[in-house]
């Protein structure tokens, strides 16, 4: 890899001022994927960080388990269900993120007698998994065997990028195979990091800087450690756009490139709440009941194992998503003018007389009178007013007795004209409702769970 380790690096990373990347955010990326002890199908992390890679491969690791297994016991699944899950899971985010399947797949691992062969984080249940790192052959050499394996503590940023191997393989049954020979260096010491390599030089760095709004940025902030959200992206959809809206967009004669079609799971982020930005129907209303949360510094991942909250595009996701195409700079108002055109990309010039003279004259899309059109045009159907759901934050720290569990509740989607049921006003709910305005949470914990 030592003829691509510098446009790796540069883009992952970027050019530290300092002339280097700072020891700590480095030892932070060093983590493997990890199962919790105490919530089997749930990822640990470690520290702050990997958020923007462990989360969106939790979420898919959830889709596998909820909806592509047989088994009811999703939360007590067996080690090899545990392995096959995740093998599954990073074999999917891999073929989401080619860009071309002739050009092949990219697996980078360790280089021939240079794996750790002890992880800078292990706990008793996984601790046989990540002690023995495969080879690139799919031989698996005992440790004794091995006299020039590095110790993870040994391993700093330079020493990591003078050991590393990159395969390709050219097809998916292939990559699958592979995938699975290499499940104890996914678990193992810098596990993460060789994953999101894996899907970059899949991807291609050259597409990766096609679709990043500044290729000046790198995919890890130098400074605090956290993923950009063109990293989210390409691991949601396989795409290194920066943004969250649905489509393109053209800023003073710039292209803005956004979300191009329906994503596999979703992606909600308490910034909209505060107006920082505005996530589109491609990423609100994803294939599958399952979406990361975004806060200020952390990613956690909503989900319900309920169908019917997803699905084909509805009537009135449609009627925001063209109302919001007409709002390009997201400034809350659709003039008078525009209001015909809307009605005709909507197929509903006849419904125009369902509109009161004062809603003609602008429509404010962060208000209730938004949400009444809507009412008074659409009725969607099939959405349950309440449904189970789970919340999971792979930080320690941040669940109650530092144990990584699914914090379990019930939601309430109400109407426009019902009634409130009043809970509390927590950073989840703000941004769950982001999503569905009205909905209210009752969580089966004395505490609601955190976002960060």
């Amino acid at each position: 890899m030592s003829e691509l380790n510098k446009e790796v690096v540069d883009l992952v990373w970027g050019r530290p001022s300092s002339g280097g990347v700072s020891a700590s955010i480095f030892r932070r990326w060093t983590q493997g994927f990890v199962f919790s002890e105490n919530e089997r199908s749930a990822l640990e992390q470690f520290e702050g960080g990997p958020c923007a890679v462990i989360a969106p491969v939790q979420a898919f690791l959830l889709k596998s388990i909820l909806f592509n297994r047989e088994s009811s016991d999703w939360r007590h699944i067996s080690e090899e269900e545990q392995k096959a899950a995740l093998c599954s899971t990073l074999s999917e985010i891999l073929e989401s993120a080619c860009s071309s399947p002739s050009t092949g797949y990219c697996l980078v691992s360790w280089a021939k007698g240079q794996s750790p062969h002890t992880s800078t984080h292990t706990n008793t249940q996984t601790q046989s998994q990540t002690q023995g790192m495969p080879e690139p052959e799919s031989s698996q050499p005992s440790q004794e065997q091995q006299p020039t394996a590095l110790a993870a503590e040994d391993l700093g940023f330079e020493r990591f990028h003078s050991v590393l191997h990159k395969r390709t393989v050219l097809s998916v049954s292939d990559l699958r195979e592979e995938v699975l020979s290499l499940y104890h260096t996914w678990g193992g010491c810098c596990g993460v990091l060789l994953f999101l390599y894996s899907v970059i030089l899949t991807k291609g760095i050259e597409n990766i800087r096609n679709e990043i709004q500044d290729t000046m940025e790198p995919l890890i902030d130098p400074v605090h450690g956290h993923g950009s959200q063109s990293l989210v992206n390409l691991f949601v959809t396989g795409h290194a756009v920066s943004n969250v809206w649905d489509g393109d967009r053209e800023c003073s004669g710039m292209k803005l490139h956004g979300i191009h079609k329906q994503a596999s799971v979703g992606f909600l982020t308490l910034m909209e709440s505060l107006r920082y930005c505005k996530v589109g129907a491609f990423l609100k209303s994803p294939k599958f009941p399952i979406w990361i949360l975004g806060s200020e510094t952390h990613l956690s991942v909503f989900f319900a194992k309920e169908m019917s909250l997803v699905g084909p595009e509805s009537p009135s996701e449609q009627a925001r998503r063209v109302f919001q195409s007409f709002d390009p700079e997201d400034n809350g108002f659709i003039p008078e003018s525009l209001l015909e055109d809307v009605m005709k990309a909507l197929d509903l010039v006849s419904e125009m007389s369902c509109l009161s003279p004062p809603m003609c004259l602008y429509l404010h899309l962060s208000t209730n009178v938004f949400h009444a059109v809507l009412r008074c045009v659409f009725q969607d159907s099939g959405i349950p007013d309440s449904f189970p759901v789970y919340h999971y934050n792979g930080l320690k720290q941040s669940n109650h007795n530092e144990k990584v569990e699914y914090v379990e509740g019930t939601a309430l989607v109400l109407g426009f004209e019902d009634p409130m049921v009043r809970t509390d006003d927590t950073p989840v709910k703000r941004c769950l409702q982001t999503k569905w305005p009205y909905i209210e949470l009752l969580w089966t914990t004395d505490r609601s769970p955190s976002l960060n």
